[in-house]
């Protein structure tokens, strides 16, 4: 069992904590993947091209990814719960400003004024939960947690469809004020305590600014592969990061404090959860063109098959988080990371003729795995730092989660520029649409058993404290 040294906490704010922390999780998340059902919708109102609309969703993926890490280390010092709560305010006045948008610019400043409050949120909630958690019952909670980020980003599609169909696409933003104001009333309620391990420190700055626009390089960069631009882009980013990783080593109170990746845990924990999203968050995107495209499937009814995904995933993730506490995390992590493995593997022999069964089948191992692998991942990072950098671990968690949601939509992006090229699809393209998903999945499924090792070889867990 590990050694204990969280500061006793009453059960009512526990709950309290992990059930702001959780609401924010969800919504959230739901926020982001929400709106890509609704963007022809979007569209269509402001007479908004593809290249344009993708900006409604690049520029809250971005704002969020750019300025977690730097958030985190202001929480670090500052204070967990008032970021937490500024990052509230922030998301849920931008939501409204979303939802009473007159253009699509005014759209597109509004979700990355989203994205900015959803940075805030992410890197805390996870933090304070950590906080207020002993060691030998974190993982319950974190699994919780973990379960509703997953049911977020899961549920959203399906959802969003249903409410921009019934009730304009307005409707999605709206509903988040309501969310927003109940978990700010949970906090001003009950939580009355802060968290600032690093109370007093200097806030780095010029590493702030390096880290932003090194990872603006590399995730717009790749977003916009094969493109010489974005070729370019990426070879800058690398050059930033190493810019960055120079001056981190040198600055007194780093933003991010990069010699935690000395920590084996940290570090090979840090990078399978980037391969696990990576390979695993263009799965709903490819097996919605595959069910409506190849299947001819409405899109209410695919939404419905892929929600066999989240809801085992939601029932795992919790139960995996408790194991977690009294088993190896590494073993349980590496076994999710192989259960996706092999649903990743079956899917690459999906074709015309495929079962919907076997599709639903393929989905419910892929949410098993996701629930296995997600919540023990995430308590050996949370517990293989100190308590002054949880607010960095947890902006890495966030990080590594958006990073890897971008390679993954790249790296099928990739794969359909060079297979279908930048056409319309309709049922001449339908073969190579097919040969496209085939061929993500192959990669995808490359990506993950690569993951199974790297997940092994965190070592046996020690916790900090």
């Amino acid at each position: 069992m590990p050694h204990d040294n969280t500061p006793t906490v009453s059960n009512d704010i526990k709950i309290a904590a992990l059930l702001a922390a959780t609401i924010a999780s969800f919504f959230t998340p739901f926020m982001g993947s929400s709106v890509n059902i609704a963007l022809p919708s979007i569209g269509l109102e402001f007479g908004a091209d593809a290249i344009l609309l993708n900006w409604v969703t690049n520029g809250f993926l971005l704002a969020a990814a750019i300025f977690a890490v730097p958030f985190g280390r202001v929480a670090d010092i500052h204070g967990m719960k008032r970021i937490f709560t500024y990052g509230l305010a922030i998301f849920t006045l931008a939501s409204l400003f979303c939802a009473l948008s007159p253009s699509a610019y005014f759209l597109i400043a509004s979700r990355i004024l989203q994205g900015i409050g959803t940075a805030m949120i992410f890197v805390t909630g996870l933090a304070i939960i950590t906080s207020v958690y002993p060691p030998q019952h974190r993982g319950k909670a974190i699994g919780i947690n973990v379960a509703a980020v997953y049911v977020g980003l899961s549920f959203g599609p399906v959802l969003g469809g249903l409410m921009t169909q019934y009730l304009g696409w307005r409707s999605l933003f709206l509903l988040m004020v309501p969310f927003g104001l109940l978990v700010i009333g949970i906090v001003f309620w009950k939580l009355h305590d802060e968290w600032a391990a690093s109370k007093g420190e200097k806030f780095d700055y010029w590493g702030s600014i390096l880290y932003s626009l090194m990872l603006f390089l590399v995730m717009y960069g790749f977003s916009s592969l094969p493109q010489i631009d974005g070729w370019a882009m990426l070879i800058l980013g690398v050059v930033g990061f190493l810019a960055f990783i120079r001056w981190e080593l040198r600055a007194k109170s780093p933003v991010f404090n990069v010699r935690l990746f000395k920590n084996t845990a940290f570090t090979f924990s840090s990078l399978a959860a980037l391969i696990n999203y990576s390979a695993t968050f263009a799965v709903t995107l490819l097996l919605s063109y595959y069910l409506q495209y190849i299947k001819g499937l409405e899109p209410q009814t695919a939404g419905i098959i892929l929600v066999a995904q989240p809801i085992i995933m939601a029932i795992t993730a919790p139960i995996a988080g408790r194991m977690s506490d009294r088993i190896e995390a590494r073993l349980i992590a590496t076994a999710g990371m192989a259960t996706v493995t092999i649903a990743l593997f079956t899917m690459t022999f999906i074709d015309s003729t495929t079962p919907i069964t076997n599709i639903i089948l393929g989905l419910a191992v892929l949410g098993l795995g996701f629930g296995l692998f997600s919540s023990p991942n995430t308590n050996v990072i949370m517990g293989s730092v100190q308590r002054k950098f949880y607010g960095v671990a947890s902006a890495t968690v966030s990080t590594m989660r958006l990073i890897g949601q971008t390679l993954s939509i790249g790296i099928a992006t990739l794969v359909f520029s060079l297979l279908i090229g930048r056409v319309q699809i309709t049922p001449d393209q339908f073969p190579a649409l097919m040969e496209s998903i085939q061929l993500c999945f192959v990669v995808f499924t490359a990506l993950c058993f690569i993951g199974v090792f790297v997940s092994w070889w965190r070592g046996k867990r020690k916790d900090v404290e």
